[in-house]
């Protein structure tokens, strides 16, 4: 992803999308232009390629159509809907996306990137301008025709799921078996993860995996989880120096990434390599735990407290005073001798092997083996991170979205209880102030983003609320604020109530009375983060474990019924519905911890709950007598003492005041 300077001229013609845009294009009679693409610094989507450097291009289109610009970031159903349009009539999609519509919403001809000359077979993208006007102009019937059939077409898929085999029918063992197997066929076994190149992360498998060693002690599921976060910790998609990971490597050994840093991505992954140490103990996951959540502190929080979107992949290169990719990030072995000096900087070369892995002649910092000397690597590493400080950073995108908040809240929220880092509990329920005084509505519906402490105009999408019920609802079991379960629950019915098909279970990405678009979104498959739908599915399961709602956890029993279909065959697009699928089969486990607040005895018994590896656990704490909390209601203390319950479905065990006898007893 590129960004680019836009000058006056070019920001005053473009329209936001919005009625306003389409009504001037019905005035006018002429068609839109709908350009989408990320937005890490500035827009970067069609328009900001060099051919609209020409003042005449611009001049052109702005007579001819009208420019309406979207961050799909922003409105996740725009580009949902308008990117299915464009690999159903292309083959292929990707951003930027530019899409040509009538003034009715209704697409006609589809693209992504337009060069400023023909190349490689492909018009200029002012050839396009001027075959899309002329087809306007002269055959404006038969681009009606076309826009309606391409209409029609879309919004019969519009209920696909809502009608398919499998939705209402919560998966079994053998589906979940069947996953991890067919995850054996594409795993890398030499260099981790799955596939070639490029690798993603793949952080909603790697919990699967995580979460289906603890219930069935599967070691092929624990080896492919520990063997591919090691090979991510050593290579340059993870930050050597200030933690924190990249977008995805593109190659094959996460050797060279694409270096954009996501929030969701950095979110994700820190509760993985969390769960990973607690599951095995493994130090260098609990290192990577605690770099991703000071690195999520130092560079992503905002001053007002939430967390922002990303860091770009671009810098200024002072050496050669031109922006590039990785600037920022990669070292020469010249520019480790000006920091180190001759003797520490040949020592650098080896431990972070720099041998050229970049361009011209530098290397982004790897970590091939484990130093011998612990003292000497903190000591050059945290020379070279000073110095990596001085150099010209990367841009940050400050929106605020709601969902990859919740996301961020719920692991900093663990990561901060499981590790005693008090400061990550405290920077979560900022976070999660900021999305209650800003994202919330007085109608308790959320707005997706916000900017500087101003909401945005964008209304929230499914993911939005089951992503910030998730992190409300793992707020509740760090701290036992009462307050967090009961916003989680406000969200998840208001889930229930507009995003939900009654008949079926199946879940839409809009609410019913949102805007309505040529067909509702909906998507049930994984992909950089959860689907709204998977996440849903989670929390529902969740908050129906704390409170015995039936209503609730049958709806994310219909919901899982979507993994039972597509989790065998395509796990790796469905990792965060196995993951709940996992946490649906062993309960979940429902954990009460009562006790005085004040008593350490109940302090140690609520951490060995929290740091249990029984998938989707649930934990709740509380004074004896709590009835605010159905899972604490009549729990009484052991004998006088602080006490823990185990239970599924509210039938509980006989309570332990034990630490080491409750940490038995959520095993797997």
């Amino acid at each position: 992803m590129g960004c680019f300077k836009a000058t006056e001229w070019w920001r005053r013609d473009w329209w936001e999308w919005g009625p306003e845009a389409f009504a001037e294009a019905e005035r006018r009679g002429v068609p839109v232009l709908l350009s989408v693409g990320y937005a890490a610094c500035h827009w970067c989507h069609v328009m900001a390629h060099e051919s609209f450097e020409d003042e005449a291009t611009a001049g052109f289109l702005n007579e001819r159509f009208v420019a309406v610009k979207v961050d799909r970031e922003e409105r996740p159903d725009v580009d949902a809907v308008y990117m299915e349009a464009v690999q159903a009539a292309t083959g292929h999609g990707g951003w930027p996306m530019t899409v040509f519509l009538t003034p009715g919403k209704e697409p006609f001809y589809f693209g992504t990137y337009f060069p400023p000359e023909p190349r490689h077979g492909m018009p200029s993208f002012r050839q396009v301008l001027e075959g899309v006007d002329k087809a306007w102009t002269e055959r404006r019937d038969e681009v009606g025709e076309v826009a309606g059939r391409i209409s029609r077409d879309l919004a019969e898929r519009a209920s696909v799921y809502a009608v398919g085999s499998g939705v209402g029918k919560a998966p079994e063992e053998g589906e979940l078996h069947a996953a991890v197997v067919e995850l054996t066929r594409s795993f890398d076994e030499r260099r981790g993860g799955f596939g070639g190149a490029p690798k993603f992360p793949p952080s909603m498998v790697l919990e699967f995996l995580l979460r289906h060693h603890a219930r069935t002690g599967s070691e092929a599921a624990l080896q492919m989880a520990e063997r591919t976060c090691e090979a991510m910790a050593r290579g340059g998609i993870y930050d050597q120096l200030g933690g924190g990971f990249a977008r995805y490597a593109v190659d094959a050994t996460w050797t060279v990434p694409h270096f954009e840093k996501m929030l969701y991505d950095n979110a994700l992954l820190l509760r993985v390599y969390l769960h990973l140490w607690r599951a095995t103990g493994e130090q260098r996951a609990r290192r990577v735990a605690l770099e991703t959540a000071d690195f999520l502190l130092r560079e992503l929080r905002t001053p007002e407290g939430g967390f922002a979107s990303a860091l770009d992949a671009d810098s200024l290169d002072a050496a050669s005073g031109r922006t590039a990719e990785g600037a920022y990030y990669a070292w020469t072995p010249g520019q480790l001798a000006e920091v180190l000096g001759e003797a520490d900087a040949a020592l650098a070369v080896e431990l972070f092997d720099v041998t050229g892995t970049f361009e011209h002649g530098s290397s982004v910092l790897q970590l091939p083996g484990d130093p011998q000397d612990a003292g000497k690597y903190e000591e050059i590493r945290a020379k070279l991170f000073e110095a990596r400080s001085r150099r010209p950073a990367p841009a940050r995108d400050d929106k605020v979205v709601a969902a990859w908040n919740g996301l961020a809240i719920a692991a900093l929220a663990e990561a901060g209880a499981l590790l005693e880092r008090p400061d990550l509990v405290e920077a979560a329920e900022r976070a999660a102030d900021l999305l209650i005084t800003v994202h919330l509505t007085t109608d308790g519906r959320l707005l997706r983003t916000s900017r500087d402490g101003k909401a945005g105009a964008n209304a929230g999408v499914l993911e939005d609320y089951a992503d910030t019920a998730e992190g409300f609802l793992a707020l509740y079991a760090v701290t036992g604020e009462t307050s967090w379960l009961q916003l989680a629950g406000e969200l998840l019915d208001l889930v229930l109530l507009h995003f939900t098909d009654e008949a079926s279970g199946a879940l839409y990405d809009t609410a019913d009375d949102a805007e309505q678009l040529i067909r509702r979104p909906q998507d049930p498959t994984d992909n950089a983060a959860p689907s709204g739908w998977n996440a849903a599915a989670g929390a529902l399961l969740a908050y129906a474990a704390y409170t015995g709602s039936a209503r609730h956890r049958t709806a994310a029993e219909r919901a899982l019924g979507i993994v039972a279909t597509l989790g065998a065959r395509a796990p790796r697009f469905t990792g965060w519905g196995l993951a709940v699928a996992e946490a649906l089969l062993d309960g979940p486990r429902e954990v009460a911890v009562v006790g005085p607040a004040d008593d350490p005895a109940r302090a140690a018994l609520h951490l060995a709950a929290l740091r249990s590896t029984a998938p989707g656990a649930v934990v709740a704490v509380g004074e004896p007598g709590d009835t605010e909390v159905p899972l604490l209601a009549d729990r009484p203390l052991l004998d006088g003492r602080p006490a823990a319950y185990v239970c599924r479905h509210f039938v509980c065990e006989r309570p332990t005041a034990e630490v080491a006898e409750l940490e038995e007893r959520l095993r797997g």
